[in-house]
């Protein structure tokens, strides 16, 4: 059974088109990174599916039914980009009351371990710093032992250490059968997370596959080389360098070397590999 889906869906704000004829399922035991720049659409997406939003045309569906609903959306979590906890609360008694609205959540002491909040269980949520508010925040999308989270720039403003622990938190739901959908600006994250990606430009969806396809789909290799300054070669991408040396991206890396070696370019250490999911990223977004 289909989790959730968008058939041909468009969301307008006034004569802003946020989302154009969009159309995706998401099915059980997928974990979906959800990729694009600002403004590409990817929140209100999330919102919609989530049943936040409504489409202004288009069908959307949460478990078969009205995303509305609040019996659908009983089986989902969902950490938002913004997050508005009540500052007096308590971060054990915003556990609490989030478990409340559910029949079988976890444990307190569970959540509080699994997310590393042990210590902040008496703090107020005002006084949490960003990236604990953030932790707190994700940590809420899981109490009530959701089928689906849908997870909108989780690891915003985390520091490396904390963003590694919540990456293995929503491994270990997916490998539990857990769903999720998470949207985020660290390619490096989808990379590490990913089964599927979904890259999102200007409300539309621009490519839908997997890691390596969507960096198969730019057709392009990145070369790099220790060299001296390069004269202007033909099907060379972008040039970049770094730690002395340079990156080429390019769609025949056997021609590039063909035509450094004709122009006499001294070149050494040369390594030709596939695009990251960043690089392929930006070709697929540069549009």
């Amino acid at each position: 059974m289909t989790l959730a889906s968008a058939v041909d869906v468009t969301r307008r704000y006034g004569a802003e088109i946020a989302l154009a004829g969009v159309s995706l399922d998401i099915q059980p035991g997928e974990l979906i990174g959800l990729l694009g720049p600002n403004g590409a659409g990817k929140s209100t997406l999330v919102n919609l599916l989530a049943g936040l939003r409504r489409p202004s045309s288009g069908t959307v569906t949460l478990f078969g039914g009205d995303p509305r609903e609040p019996a659908r959306r009983q089986h989902i979590g969902l950490t938002p980009q913004e997050t508005g906890l009540p500052p007096t609360l308590r971060v054990g008694e915003c556990i609490d009351y989030v478990a409340a609205h559910f029949d079988n959540p976890l444990e307190r002491d569970e959540v509080l371990t699994r997310f590393g909040l042990n210590g902040l269980v008496k703090r107020q949520a005002g006084g949490l710093s960003g990236g604990q508010k953030r932790r707190l925040a994700i940590a809420l999308a899981f109490v009530g032992r959701p089928r689906l989270v849908f997870l909108d720039e989780p690891t915003t403003g985390l520091d490396v250490e904390v963003r590694h622990v919540l990456w293995d938190v929503i491994r270990a739901f997916h490998a539990e059968g857990g769903t999720v959908l998470l949207t985020s600006h660290n390619l490096e994250e989808v990379e590490a997370l990913a089964t599927r990606v979904i890259v999102l430009g200007a409300g539309r969806i621009l490519a839908d596959d997997t890691v390596s396809a969507i960096r198969g789909l730019v057709g392009v290799h990145r070369v790099s080389m220790a060299s001296t300054p390069l004269p202007r070669l033909r099907g060379v991408v972008s040039t970049s360098e770094s730690d002395g040396r340079l990156h080429l991206l390019t769609p025949d890396p056997d021609q590039l070397v063909r035509d450094l070696v004709t122009a006499t370019v001294p070149f050494r250490d040369i390594e030709i590999r596939p695009t990251t999911l960043e690089e392929a990223f930006l070709q697929l977004t540069a549009a």
